[in-house]
């Protein structure tokens, strides 16, 4: 059995619908979508100047 099926995600709507009303509905779409894909964006950058580092240091031998 999945996690969400259809029926469990329109039931989360139709509580988001009465909880928030059709009017800000569409703000708080917006709003969660600029969030994700702000933090894709900085988690992509986190990422390119981590490997970045790794390219640009070798890594160093311990002689014992």
């Amino acid at each position: 059995m999945d996690l969400l099926t259809p029926v469990h995600l329109a039931i989360i709507l139709i509580i988001a619908l009465l909880l928030f009303g059709p009017k800000r509905l569409p703000e708080i779409g917006s709003g969660i979508g600029k969030t994700i894909k702000e933090f894709r964006k900085s988690m992509n950058e986190v990422q390119q100047d981590l490997t970045a580092e790794t390219k640009q240091d070798p890594p160093k031998e311990n002689k014992a």
